[in-house]
């Protein structure tokens, strides 16, 4: 991917007046950090057929608004904690700061990977959506909100762009995977070249890139207190685009998103297909994400409105068919095949004998969590560490279910996480020999400090701390426990620099939480008419 394809019919920012970056931050007032009122979620329960659309106050012991920084500033938690901070810590701002993109002279994001020692350059140079997160939330915490808008304003540029792929259009709402930044010397201009999926292996499009937008465009207005940049036009739109793409209706019955294999975390075949849990986690909290923040117009009363009956049938539909604990999986043995009608017990055709020997050995009595995939006749078994995390943080499992999936982390620490937290699925990818295990701590912090379970966390992050500045923060290791550094692992990952900081600030500071975590909605019932682990 080292020379990437321009988009067909599409020119590129610098050439767009009315798509200047600069233009539109000077359309936004200048960051006042100063509460302003109460931003969270809205619950359900508020929204009627006649629109009456208004907002709950919560988490609001949870924040509280930093000064802005400098870029080039001290992290901010060094300063505020009595105690030393870890070595790293410097060490891994200097990394992250080296790897800050600018555009025009303003920083937009971080490039995937810092790692001059690699032959092969590909697209590690370039700011990927789903990699900037940690670093937006590692800036954020540091009270540099600047950069997280930049960003922001940037990728709701790019998605207006027109995008075909071999002929064929992509949905107007769609968010691109990654974007470069070139400069030029002699003429003084910066382009921007983004890849939608036509460059990326497989050819695949993102689906999680619109919802980590969403999620973090409310991590931004949490952090800061400033409706201003979710309440404009552009932002309302792009929402909106983003939103008409995965709540159209079609030919399938279950409320899940149908996604192609690659769309996600790892852009390489993982067998996902279908239903995969991280892009459904994913989905439910930008929903919830997005309830909170479209404003209430003629446009925002409609979208809302469908929001509210998807959060419903998808929370339903995965707290009873993707949830798996040890009755379960006895109940999914003991399955009767080709059932038929409404009273049908095994509703997508399981065959009982497709269940891996490994499931039996690796369910505690007690714990749980959502499997990686349901579809007729086909259930995935393997634990997926983002889709369950994010479950957790969005409320899309019940109190109880998160508290079974912490359970089943402790039990199976030796499996999941090992010398090197945390893999990023279990077990190992057919064929890929128990690779990928990747360094997920923030993600991991965060669920810790949500089921008050803190010291699963500490536990993680001392582990990483023996290593990771050690071996270069590397972007995964290989080997059952993690001893190894990945074969091709990238040096300078700047997820593994910025998840650690993130890890660290939480710990910290637990109402940075808020940023990244959503409260229950007691509209949305936990109808649960399987097992969950809690009864044992």
């Amino acid at each position: 991917m080292e020379s990437l394809r321009r988009v067909e019919s599409r020119g590129s920012v610098a050439d767009t007046d009315d798509l200047d970056l600069s233009r539109m931050l000077d359309k936004q007032p200048r960051l006042n950090i100063e509460r302003k009122r109460s931003f969270d979620e809205r619950s359900l329960s508020e929204l009627s057929i006649a629109g009456n659309f208004r907002h709950v106050d919560s988490y609001e012991s949870m924040l509280s608004p930093m000064a802005t920084r400098s870029v080039l500033d001290t992290p901010a938690s060094s300063s505020r904690n009595e105690f030393e901070p870890h070595p790293m810590v410097f060490e891994a701002w200097d990394n992250l700061r080296k790897s800050l993109v600018f555009f025009r002279g303003q920083p937009v994001g971080t490039i995937a990977a810092v790692d001059h020692s690699s032959e092969e350059v590909l697209n590690y140079d370039q700011v990927f959506v789903r990699d900037f997160v940690p670093s937006a939330l590692a800036f954020l915490m540091n009270g540099e909100p600047e950069i997280v808008k930049n960003f922001l304003l940037k990728t709701l540029q790019l998605q207006s762009w027109e995008k075909k792929i071999d002929r064929f259009k992509l949905g107007e709402g769609a968010m691109p995977a990654s974007f470069k930044v070139l400069h030029d010397p002699h003429r003084k201009k910066d382009t921007i070249i983004a890849d939608f999926g036509e460059s990326a292996i497989g050819r695949v499009a993102p689906v999680d890139s619109g919802f980590w937008w969403i999620i973090l465009l409310r991590a931004y207005t949490k952090s800061t207190g400033d409706l201003s940049l979710s309440e404009t036009p552009e932002c309302q739109k792009g929402m909106r685009l983003i939103l008409s793409l995965c709540l159209s209706e079609g030919f399938d019955t279950f409320p899940t998103l149908l996604c192609a294999d690659g769309c996600s975390m790892i852009d390489r075949r993982m067998g996902i297909y279908g239903y995969p849990i991280e892009i459904q986690a994913l989905f439910f909290m930008s929903l919830r994400c997005a309830l909170s923040m479209l404003k209430s117009d003629a446009q925002g009363k409609e979208f809302m409105e469908r929001i509210a009956k998807r959060l419903h049938a998808l929370s339903y539909h995965m707290r009873n068919y993707f949830w798996l604990d040890f009755q379960q999986l006895n109940v999914i043995y003991r399955y009767k095949t080709e059932e038929y009608s409404h009273t049908a017990v095994n509703k997508f055709n399981v065959i009982p004998d497709s269940i891996p020997e490994w499931v039996f050995d690796f369910m505690p009595m007690r714990g749980g969590y959502f499997i990686g995939n349901v579809s007729p006749a086909r259930m995935d078994f393997r634990w997926f560490a983002v889709g369950n995390c994010v479950a957790i943080l969005s409320c899309l499992a019940t109190p109880e279910q998160s508290v079974a999936i912490m359970d089943l982390i402790e039990a199976r620490w030796g499996e999941l996480v090992g010398d090197m937290p945390l893999k990023i699925c279990y077990p190992a990818i057919e064929s890929h020999e128990w690779r990928i295990v990747t360094v997920l701590l923030w993600l991991l912090t965060a669920a810790s400090i949500k089921t008050g379970r803190p010291q699963i966390a500490r536990r993680a992050i001392e582990l990483a701390e023996t290593r990771l500045l050690k071996d270069g923060w590397p972007e995964y290791y290989d080997g059952k426990l993690g001893r190894y550094i990945g074969k091709q692992a990238r040096k300078l990952q700047t997820w593994s620099i910025a998840g650690y900081l993130v890890a660290k600030m939480m710990l910290e500071d637990p109402s940075n939480l808020g940023m990244i975590s959503l409260e229950e909605d007691r509209a949305i019932k936990p109808v649960i008419k399987r097992s969950v682990s809690w009864t044992w």
